[in-house]
C-alpha cells in the first residue's frame, strides 16, 4: 500500500492537565477521550519504535521534536504487535509521508489502533510545565468529548488513576509462550519474562545464541524450570515496580536457583527490589535516545535510550550487602544528568541489570555490548558447573 497525503483536520481537541491547565489544538488520530500520565520524549527520530514500545502503556506521550510523521509507518520497525501509548501529543504533524519504506501515514496508524491524539499545541510550553512540576495525569478530549465543559473534563482527569501503584504487566504480556530460535551459535534456552518486551530485544538475544522463550508475566518458577533454561531475562515494561510483588518473588526464586539473570528497565527495578532495595518515582522520568550514562566498570560514558519513570534507591558508591541476603551488590551505571541508579551488579551471584534499553532500536548502540556481557556470564556459569 502506498501512503497518501492527508489533510490536517480542523476538528477541535483539548489537552487538560490535572493542575487545571488547558491546551487547545486539533484532533489527531482517533476521536474520543483518553486518559493517562502525560510524559515527554526527547527523541528526534524513532517515533514508530516509541509508539509501539509496551513500556508506554498508560501514558500520553508528548514529542518534544516539533515535526512528526514525515517518514510514516512501516511493517518492519514496530517493537510489538500494536501501538501502546494511551495518547499522543505533537506540534506539527507532517502533511505527507516522504519515505520509500512507509506503508501508511502515522495518522492512519493512530486511527487504526484507536489512539486519541492532539496536534497544533505548544509542546515546548507543555514540556516546561512537566519539567518543572513533574509528570501528571492528563486527558485528551476530541470529537463529542471536546464539547464537554472545562469543569467536567477536569473532573474526569482528576478521577483517573495515578501511575504510582499500577501493575500494567498483564495488559502488555503475551498470553502464551512464544519461542524465537537462536540465530547465533546456540548456548541454550533463555526464559524471558514478558513484562512488555520489545522485538529488538528478542532478536538481540537470539543473535547471541539463545533459544528465546518469551513467557507470560504470570508464570511460576516451576514453569521456568520446565524449559531447563541456561538463564533468565526480565524485560522492560510499564507500571510501578512496587506493585509487582509476584514478579519480585519469582525473581528471588530465580536468584536462589543461581540462574544467570539479566534485566533491563523494569527488570532493573525488579532486581533492585529482589535484592532488598526500594524504588521510587522520578519527577518526570527519563524518556529519549540521548541520555548520558557512566559505566563504572569501564569508565566509559555511553549515550543510551531510556523510558522509565521509576528508579532504584541504592548507594551510588562502593559495595553494599544485599538486604535480602544475596551477597555484595554495586551500582554499575549512573545517569550523568541527575545521578540516578542506571545499573546494578551482584558480585556473589550471576545477576546484573541496567535501567535503559541496550537494544536501542532507532537509538544509539553504545550499550549493545551488554547482550554479549550476558552471554559471556551464561557461558562462564555453565563452564563452572561442568
Amino acid at each position: 500500500m502506498t501512503p497518501s497525503a492527508f489533510s490536517l483536520t480542523l476538528d477541535p481537541a483539548v489537552l487538560v492537565l490535572e493542575d487545571g491547565s488547558r491546551h487547545t489544538g486539533r484532533a489527531y488520530g482517533a476521536r474520543g477521550t483518553t486518559l493517562g500520565e502525560v510524559v515527554f520524549a526527547t527523541g528526534m527520530t524513532g517515533y514508530q519504535e516509541t509508539l509501539t514500545d509496551p513500556s508506554y502503556a498508560g501514558q500520553i506521550v508528548l514529542q518534544t521534536a516539533p515535526h512528526i510523521g514525515n517518514t510514516g509507518m512501516n511493517a518492519e520497525d514496530p517493537e510489538s504487535r500494536r501501538i501502546w501509548v494511551a495518547g499522543y501529543i505533537v506540534r506539527d504533524p507532517s502533511r505527507v509521508v516522504s519515505n520509500w519504506r512507509a506503508d501508511e501515514s502515522l495518522d492512519d496508524a493512530l486511527v487504526r489502533d484507536g489512539i486519541v491524539g492532539i496536534s497544533g499545541v505548544d509542546t515546548r510550553a507543555i514540556t516546561r510545565v512537566l519539567r518543572s512540576a513533574g509528570s501528571m495525569r492528563g486527558g485528551v478530549f476530541s470529537g463529542d468529548a471536546a464539547d464537554l465543559t472545562p469543569e467536567e473534563q477536569l473532573r474526569i482527569v482528576r478521577e483517573a488513576p495515578a501511575m504510582a501503584g499500577q501493575n500494567l504487566s498483564a495488559q502488555v504480556s503475551v498470553a502464551a509462550v512464544e519461542v524465537t530460535p537462536a540465530t547465533g551459535e546456540r548456548i541454550g534456552n533463555l526464559a524471558v519474562l514478558d513484562l512488555g518486551v520489545k522485538r529488538a530485544t528478542i532478536d538481540n538475544l537470539a543473535a547471541r545464541g539463545f533459544d528465546v522463550h518469551v513467557l507470560p508475566q504470570d508464570v511460576s518458577i516451576e514453569d521456568i524450570r520446565a524449559i531447563e533454561p541456561v538463564g533468565v531475562f526480565y524485560s522492560n515494561g510499564p507500571g510501578d515496580p512496587a506493585a509487582s510483588g509476584d514478579h519480585v518473588t519469582l525473581l528471588r526464586d530465580v536468584l536462589d536457583d543461581k540462574l544467570p539473570f539479566f534485566g533491563i528497565c523494569f527488570g532493573n527495578q525488579l532486581l533492585g527490589r529482589a535484592l532488598g532495595f526500594d524504588t521510587y518515582k522520578l519527577p518526570f522520568g527519563h524518556r529519549g535516545i540521548n541520555q548520558p550514562v557512566l559505566d563504572k566498570q569501564t569508565g566509559r560514558v555511553e549515550i543510551t535510550a531510556h523510558n522509565h519513570g521509576f528508579a532504584v534507591d541504592a548507594p551510588l558508591e562502593g559495595e553494599t550487602d544485599s538486604p535480602n541476603g544475596y551477597g555484595r551488590v554495586e551500582v554499575s551505571h549512573i545517569g550523568l544528568n541527575d545521578n540516578v541508579v542506571e545499573g546494578l551488579r551482584a558480585l556473589d551471584i550471576p545477576a546484573f541489570s541496567v535501567q535503559y534499553h541496550p537494544e536501542a532500536a532507532a537509538g544509539p548502540h553504545d550499550a549493545n555490548y551488554l547482550f554479549d556481557r550476558f552471554a559471556d556470564l551464561v557461558r562462564t556459569t555453565l563452564e563452572n558447573k561442568n
